[in-house]
């Protein structure tokens, strides 16, 4: 079984979680015993038609992006047509905005990373910034990354100096974008969107699991999502 995904990115080989997603995809797919194939697509250069040649979509860490507009477009394709996709660390930060823009209607929502004085800055940064480190999160035992897991706590990297603002989580109550894991905190880290075939975003970097040469459940469950779009487009 060959499947192929799109990392939606500007790929810099200087950049960790970068240098992370190859071998992190290799030890998945080994896991699966599957082939997987990847294209690196810069923010500029994502044209939405092409997309739909992919079995699964990865927006990868990096932000801010070159092309913020970009990297919005991808998502909301992934979003629209019940494609597979991941969305890590920046990734992670894009789906929220791109939730609150084009389902919820707040227009004005933006990423205090891009947009410092924004109206409403939705992603702001962090009080502790969390770079190069390790922190806890519980997670929902009945979400889709509870049954990856198959645990209620895990430990994760980060490289993250922004996340959610709290002042703004009220929104997303009630909707169909769900934050399934949270920080010792109480902080959103993971969001779900249960009725999409799978549509995960982690304010960590899953990826870097590769570094210490470990099969990360969340990569293996994209890929897995992969092969059954796949499947069910053959």
């Amino acid at each position: 079984m060959k499947i192929t995904i799109a990392l939606i990115g500007d790929y810099n080989e200087a950049v960790t979680a970068h240098q992370a997603i190859p071998p992190a995809i290799g030890l998945a797919a080994g896991a699966l015993n599957i082939e997987v194939f990847y294209e690196w697509i810069s923010t500029e250069s994502v044209d939405v038609d092409r997309l739909s040649q992919f079995h699964a979509i990865w927006c990868v860490p990096g932000s801010p992006y070159r092309h913020r507009d970009g990297a919005l477009n991808a998502i909301q394709f992934a979003r629209r047509n019940n494609i597979p996709f991941l969305g890590s660390c920046g990734g992670y930060q894009h789906s929220v905005l791109e939730y609150a823009r084009n389902v919820l209607g707040f227009d004005n929502a933006e990423n205090a990373e891009e947009v410092p004085n924004a109206e409403m800055p939705l992603i702001a940064g962090l009080v502790c910034k969390l770079v190069e480190k390790t922190g806890s999160i519980i997670v929902d035992a009945d979400s889709l990354a509870g049954r990856l897991y198959q645990s209620e706590k895990v430990d994760e990297d980060y490289h993250c100096s922004f996340g959610v603002n709290p002042d703004y989580q009220f929104i997303f109550e009630n909707t169909g974008l769900h934050f399934t894991g949270r920080d010792e905190s109480s902080e959103p880290q993971i969001l779900e969107i249960p009725e999409h075939r799978f549509f995960l975003g982690t304010a960590f970097q899953p990826e870097r699991s590769s570094l210490k040469n470990q099969v990360h459940p969340l990569i293996v469950g994209f890929l897995q999502a992969a092969v059954e779009t796949r499947i069910a487009g053959d």
